[in-house]
């Protein structure tokens, strides 16, 4: 398989600092020399530069950083269009309000092939707000309401050329959902499986049922993968922890299950900081899934200290 990685240095999206380095964590955990080692041909186009900044505004007064955030997107949706064409693109976030732009453009791409895409959103949170109803002005809790078309968005984020059905979207580990995002996903269709749903049957029943679907459209997949998805024992390198995420065991089973099904064709790593993380512990843990994803398997496994 050929693979491209794409840093996107963007950290306007959220309150805190320190997204921006997670694409050079990544590097230096060693994400490139991992999936290489499995075989596939890997190349690093270097980081994603924002486009000029436009006038837009919102009344909402909460919003943040608005204009910068839609640099970026601006960017980032041609970027994602043009790296779909010729190799898997692995975009190394960020935060995430990136899928915004990785998303939109790699739903291009499928509209063009005439295939639907599906998105596995695995997160703690399910960023389905609105530039209307967002109260913290965090943008990175956007992005996948305005990938599927929710009202709002246009003539402020780049215009959507291929919106994504929100019955194609399925969330994996939600744990944290203000109500406006609930209501918006029970009113869109989007399936949201959240800790308990994966407490009562395991997560292996809910993301094969999601795989089946995907293989019997003959759709393309893009992962989307934020750190807090994970439980922040295991992942602390991460500026929004969640109590209660996804295990060790249950993200490998994931990354794994995902292999086996060759449905991906585009993956997001986002929300990864480096500078909130404990001697590279959450970079490298994303770097192992991520191998997994491309099929390292169990047996292959290096023994790691963090001593």
């Amino acid at each position: 398989m050929h693979c491209t990685l794409l840093g996107v240095p963007v950290q306007s999206g959220t309150g805190r600092r320190g997204c921006d380095m997670g694409p050079n964590g990544l590097r230096a955990a060693g994400l490139a020399e991992a999936i290489a080692a499995l075989g596939h041909t890997v190349r690093d186009v270097g980081d994603l530069k924002p486009a000029p900044q436009r006038p837009v505004s919102h009344p909402n007064a909460s919003i943040k950083a608005l204009p910068e955030t839609v640099a970026w997107l601006d960017a980032l949706v041609e970027k994602a269009y043009e790296l779909s064409a010729g190799a898997l693109p692995i975009f190394m976030g960020g935060d995430h309000v990136m899928a915004a732009g990785t998303v939109a453009g790699v739903a291009g791409h499928a509209k063009d092939k005439g295939r639907p895409l599906f998105v596995l959103w695995l997160d703690a949170h399910p960023d389905f707000h609105t530039l209307e109803s967002t109260e913290s002005g965090n943008l990175h809790g956007t992005p996948a309401a305005y990938f599927t078309g929710q009202e709002g968005f246009s003539g402020i984020y780049p215009d959507l050329v291929a919106p994504v059905d929100p019955a194609n979207v399925c969330m994996v580990g939600i744990r944290s959902v203000d109500p406006a995002e609930r209501t918006g996903l029970r009113q869109a269709g989007v399936t949201v499986h959240d800790m308990r749903a994966i407490d009562e049957n395991g997560i292996a029943v809910l993301i094969k049922a999601f795989l089946e679907r995907v293989e019997a459209e003959n759709g393309m997949l893009h992962v989307s993968f934020d750190v807090d998805f994970l439980d922040p024992s295991i992942a602390p390198g991460v500026g929004t922890t969640v109590p209660g995420g996804a295990t060790f065991r249950e993200a490998h089973l994931v990354m794994e299950m995902l292999h086996d099904s060759g449905l991906v064709t585009s993956l997001d790593l986002v929300e990864l900081n480096p500078f909130l993380d404990e001697r590279g512990k959450a970079a490298i843990l994303l770097t192992e899934l991520t191998a997994s994803l491309f099929g390292r398997q169990v047996m292959d496994r290096p023994t790691r200290s963090y001593g």
